[in-house]
């Protein structure tokens, strides 16, 4: 025979995996998603909290720069929350009827012949609804949100306390430079541990895993725990990023090399009813 005694090339894709960010990232910051979540927290703060209005951007400000989210914030400075019913309030009031169908999209992520998941600082039931407005439920093997992440069985069972005890809250506005700030029992991006966790969850060699996101920070520790990264939103390359996207849509023109082995490879789609990956207990 003409290949006798030779070895048939293999083709091995180049990598493993793909995490998505969900908000501003899969669709763009114009649905107007993210103004609505910011004015639901601002509101939370002010109703349930009982946080004086004047003080709310900049609180808002601060914890989400030194926290992450202003969940992880406000649980950070002592505030005792129900996680289910903050997230009730800030995600179940959303506009969700701005999100469209995608059907670009959609087909580009079908057609990339390798596991896909979603990981999201968001609760489940916002991540599950955002999908499927848009139409993409069957596009991720699993979704890595906040119950995959923390503990919600543990959130604050005492939240009911009055006004907030607002003399065991720590004012983060009158921190000093260089002063040590409380810790958060919230587990989030962009911390080290969520990444550790997520990679460990998803069961994903970093190095052969691309990580995409909206955020310059959340880019940069991905980036920090060995994944590949790809900044959703600008064209413009920052530190931490390995790619840029503009659009979610051009992914195909930047990576080209998740195609490589397409043509022997089957849409890789999954049931509807995308499923809530569990958290590690090792």
């Amino acid at each position: 025979m003409e290949y006798e005694g030779q070895y048939l090339r293999v083709h091995t894709p180049k990598y493993d995996c793909l995490l998505f960010d969900l908000d501003d990232t899969l669709y763009p910051i114009s649905s107007g998603l993210a103004a609505s979540c910011r004015k639901n927290i601002e509101d939370y703060m002010v109703e349930k909290l009982g946080i004086e209005e004047s003080k709310i951007a900049d609180m808002g400000t601060t914890l989400y720069k030194k926290y992450g989210t202003t969940l992880a914030g406000l649980t950070a400075i002592g505030y005792k929350i129900n996680y289910d019913e903050y997230h009730r309030y800030v995600h179940g009031r959303l506009p969700y009827d701005k999100l469209k169908p995608d059907p670009v999209l959609r087909s580009l992520l079908l057609s990339i012949p390798v596991r896909k998941l979603i990981f999201t600082n968001a609760d489940k039931i916002h991540a599950a609804k955002a999908l499927h407005r848009l139409g993409l439920e069957d596009c991720f093997e699993g979704i890595i949100c906040f119950e995959t992440l923390n503990d919600v069985n543990d959130s604050n069972e005492n939240a009911d306390c009055g006004s907030q005890c607002q003399n065991d809250i720590f004012d983060i506005l009158a921190v000093e430079p260089n002063t040590e700030i409380p810790a958060t029992p919230v587990m989030c991006k962009p911390m080290k541990d969520a990444y550790d966790q997520a990679i460990k969850i998803a069961n994903v060699d970093p190095h052969r895993t691309i990580f995409f996101d909206d955020s310059v920070r959340n880019i940069q520790s991905g980036k920090l725990a060995g994944l590949k990264t790809v900044l959703v939103g600008t064209s413009a390359r920052v530190k931490g990023a390995d790619f840029c996207l503009e659009n979610i849509h051009n992914l195909k023109e930047a990576l080209p090399a998740l195609w490589e082995g397409k043509e022997k490879a089957e849409k890789v789609r999954y049931p509807a009813g995308v499923a809530i990956e569990t958290s590690v207990t090792a």
